[in-house]
């Protein structure tokens, strides 16, 4: 790979920029100055340092983030904070981009990457991902909820949803609940709800696939994925 065109990729600039970096003797490769912006550099093999400080390049960025609220799923908007907006320079200089979207409000799971291909398939209506999400009701959910949620409910819209697996975890004025539901239609979760009477109140996703929250983050907390994590995402086939 030219080193104006992987420096360029990092976020370091413009080609422009980049080839004003190596004319001012700022770039090394391997203990050697590097002023040729056609230098061809092995990412894999080669050590990169951009004013005495190593470079470590990546193809893709692999990111969980425990959303907060308030944040909206979007890489950029002229009005809100987005979910872009708390990383840190040297992750979002990597473009990564929100996979699907949480509402403003709701908290949890998200990911964000740079590869295309791989959120393609993880929000293909046709491979039906798995996504849960832990709620708090305002109602009693009980017995008629679940059988209604498994045959799938009709939304206000007059859309009949795919059947949902739902668990009540405690029953009262308020139910804590979890549901498992493979779409992603607009505000889904709160249509469900309301199209049985009840309100959501709280909203979190717990997990997506084969990837699960890791409770250690911390609200608006982000970490790079494991390999494992990272394998078995790539790996996700849903059994019809």
């Amino acid at each position: 790979m030219r080193i104006d065109k992987m420096l360029a990729n990092l976020g370091y600039g413009s080609r422009k920029e980049v080839k004003m970096l190596l004319k001012n003797k700022a770039v090394k490769v391997n203990d050697e100055i590097i002023k040729d912006a056609k230098y061809q550099v092995d990412p894999e093999k080669d050590e990169v340092f951009l004013y005495n400080e190593l470079i470590e390049y990546k193809e893709f960025i692999y990111l969980m983030m425990n959303k907060p609220p308030g944040l909206i799923s979007a890489t950029e908007d002229t009005r809100e904070e987005t979910v872009i907006d708390i990383l840190q320079i040297e992750d979002s200089v990597y473009n990564p981009f929100p996979v699907g979207r949480l509402d403003k409000d709701t908290e949890g799971l998200l990911l964000l990457t740079n590869d295309g291909k791989l959120a393609h398939r993880l929000l293909s209506p046709k491979k039906h991902v798995p996504k849960t999400y832990f709620a708090v009701i305002r109602g009693e959910v009980g017995e008629a909820d679940i059988e209604a949620f498994k045959k799938g409910v009709v939304l206000d819209d007059g859309y009949l949803t795919k059947p949902g697996h739902l668990v009540v975890l405690k029953s009262g004025e308020t139910s804590d609940i979890e549901l498992t539901i493979s779409e992603g239609k607009f505000h889904q979760v709160k249509r469900m709800f309301e199209s049985v009477g009840k309100k959501v109140i709280y909203l979190k996703r717990v997990s997506m696939g084969p990837l699960e929250l890791d409770e250690t983050l911390d609200l608006g907390e982000y970490r790079e994925l494991t390999e494992e994590e990272i394998e078995q995402l790539q790996n996700y086939q849903v059994n019809d």
